[in-house]
């Protein structure tokens, strides 16, 4: 069984990508779809052995490398942490399959995108159930390439093709310091596979390396590097700026890839090493400092988008924020919590944001969109069950997992975790009044297109609603009814087992009732405030935005990280490239090697080729120069 949740999406992908064109697109469509539906329910399933029989397993599937003490298995590991994965992986992607049967209807190379979605979930899939490091840095790899793949589908747009290589190159110096962090794991232990690993790690708490000039400690290294790895898949602050370029990819793309699946990848990674991360508080520190202002700068830069979709990229990139800052106070269950939580509300906004791009024909600026909340009913109450989630409106599953974030952060007594837990609830604000700016700009108001009649505008058909309505119930209640198992006992909760590791349980305190008041108050007095901004009082945001115009043009421009990596990396790199290109290639390899060599012979030919004149005294001169030049050497030697 916990085979076949692995294969049967490669055997999709196999099929519809290189059998596509004879089985036909509608057969890869269903094909595709059932396939991944049956691994999550496979998935399902596995989860309720864990959790009602404590069932765990490690199934090796093949042996891989045997060289030395190098010993790695292709395997799954079956336990809480890659049961919970599991579901979380096949369940939204199986729903983004059949949501794609209607989205990419029009489109001409259906049996190809259904394809790469079934092997980047075989792909995932390897990531979350290895029991080593390698065949993790395998699905780490394997969901960058498809990645690639589905950013830059529409690859005749060049706009697609720059986003697809950006998110290349960017995780590339991501999976850099990962692989660096593998290398060292392996170095120090002798082995990859994590259960040998963690065993060992307890004895080299005391060690030191020299690294770059700089002694430090090793553990502390190994976790900086595996959580550079993490900052680069899940887009955290200095390595986030491929996720909104990535919007250039269908939209079923940014639901499956950039809402619940890669990039919780790093956050996975933090939680899977939780046993090594736990013996590191100084990175601990950092990653939680890492977090919390991921989370901030991603909100601001959220709430003056226009691009529907950006504008949930950005959303994505701050909850990432705050499961990291979750992780990095030591509440690695609740981090897996909001992990849970967000995949089922943040592929509904992205899903139903795909239905809005619908039915506006593919126009994704809100500012040209408005009143069509009678013609769109469904997507519209779809959507709003997303957003009442996301900013952790009462009884709703986001404010069960984000709160708790908060909570425990200011549990955590120290003055990170006070910083982290002031910013989480002034950024859960935020969250709100950018989540119903989108909403009442988007359906409210006066229609503002002026390409489409608002006639033309319908809401989706059942194919696309049908897993918008999925995910809504994991949105309302996937929080109340899993919050027990995931946080109920702290750092003793028995559904985790060695899972998770904490060398302290958790605060068993309960925070002031004033401070767990705080958030749900300030989410809930943002919507008049939104609504008196974006529906009342429209010019007043553009009023504040020309008052300060300075901070406005900061945030419209993302805090001009693309331009400073553009000052700082890409032109230099770009010089760099030109003048080993131009000199050092053409100039100096090509010049004096296979170019100048031929250019050497071609002009002795040239010269030669003048001696072949044709006249009868110019041969027997030539001759008598020979024979004269044969004489003097004869009788020199």
């Amino acid at each position: 069984m916990e085979i076949s949740i692995l294969f049967l999406p490669l055997i999709a992908s196999i099929i519809s990508g290189f059998f596509g064109k004879y089985i036909g697109d509608r057969n890869s469509e269903i094909l595709t779809s059932v396939f991944v539906s049956i691994s999550a329910i496979l998935s399902i399933f596995v989860l309720y052995q864990v959790i009602a029989n404590q069932y765990e397993e490690n199934i090796v599937i093949a042996t891989w490398i045997n060289s030395g003490s190098l010993d790695v298995n292709w395997s799954m590991l079956i336990d809480p942490l890659s049961a919970v994965m599991l579901v979380v992986v096949t369940s939204v992607s199986s729903l983004v399959h059949i949501y794609s049967i209607g989205y990419m209807s029009h489109d001409p190379h259906k049996s190809r995108f259904m394809a790469y979605l079934s092997l980047f979930t075989f792909a995932m899939l390897m990531l979350v159930t290895s029991d080593n490091f390698i065949q993790l840095f395998f699905g780490w790899e394997g969901v960058g390439l498809c990645s690639y793949f589905l950013i830059g589908f529409w690859f005749k747009k060049e706009s697609a093709n720059a986003a697809a290589i950006k998110a290349f190159v960017v995780n590339r110096v991501g999976d850099f310091g990962f692989a660096l962090g593998i290398f060292l794991i392996f170095y120090l232990f002798g082995t990859v596979n994590y259960s040998e690993v963690f065993q060992q790690v307890p004895s080299v708490i005391d060690k030191n390396l020299l690294f770059l000039g700089f002694e430090i400690k090793a553990i502390d290294l190994i976790c900086l590097l595996l959580f550079i790895g993490a900052m680069g898949k899940s887009a955290q602050i200095l390595l986030h700026t491929w996720l909104p370029d990535a919007m250039e990819g269908p939209t079923p793309v940014s639901a499956l890839i950039h809402a619940a699946t890669m990039v919780t990848a790093g956050v996975f990674l933090v939680v899977r090493c939780s046993p090594i991360y736990e013996y590191s508080p100084l990175i601990l520190n950092l990653i939680t400092i890492v977090g919390m202002m991921t989370a901030f700068f991603a909100a601001t830069v959220a709430l003056v988008q226009t691009d529907i979709k950006k504008i949930i990229a950005y959303s994505t990139c701050s909850q990432l924020g705050y499961m990291f800052f979750a992780a990095g106070v030591g509440a690695y269950n609740v981090a897996m919590f909001h992990l849970f939580t967000h995949a089922f509300f943040k592929a509904l906004l992205f899903l139903g944001s795909g239905s809005v791009i619908h039915a506006f024909k593919d126009e994704q600026n809100i500012n040209n969109m408005g009143g069509v909340w009678k013609k769109l009913p469904y997507t519209y109450a779809l959507m709003i069950i997303g957003t009442l989630a996301l900013t952790g409106f009462p009884f709703l599953s986001g404010f069960y997992s984000k709160d708790a974030i908060i909570e425990f952060a200011y549990l955590k007594g120290n003055t990170t975790g006070y910083y982290a837990a002031g910013i989480g609830i002034f950024t859960a604000f935020l969250t709100s009044i950018y989540s119903w700016r989108l909403i009442f700009k988007t359906f409210h108001g006066k229609y503002n297109n002026k390409d489409i009649d608002i006639k033309e505008t319908h809401d989706s058909p059942l194919v696309m609603l049908l897993p918008l309505v999925i995910l809504a119930i994991g949105a309302i209640f996937a929080g109340y009814l899993f919050q027990d198992l995931f946080v109920g006992h702290g750092g003793d909760n028995y559904f985790w087992a060695n899972s998770i590791k904490f060398l302290e349980p958790l605060s068993s305190e309960h925070p002031p009732m004033w401070f767990l008041l705080l958030t749900p108050c300030l989410v809930l007095l943002s919507i008049p405030i939104a609504y008196y901004l974006f529906v009342k009082n429209k010019e007043l945001p553009n009023q504040i935005a020309n008052i300060n115009k300075p901070l406005y043009n900061f945030l419209i421009n993302k805090w001009y990280f693309d331009e400073l990596y553009e000052f700082i990396f890409i032109r230099p790199s770009k010089k760099i490239g030109l003048f080993l290109w131009k000199f050092c290639d053409v100039k100096l390899i090509d010049g004096f090697g296979p170019d100048g060599i031929s250019l050497f012979i071609k002009k002795c030919s040239i010269k030669a080729s003048k001696f072949q004149s044709g006249f009868i005294y110019q041969y027997a001169f030539i001759m008598l120069l020979g024979f004269s030049a044969l004489l003097t050497f004869l009788i020199i030697r």
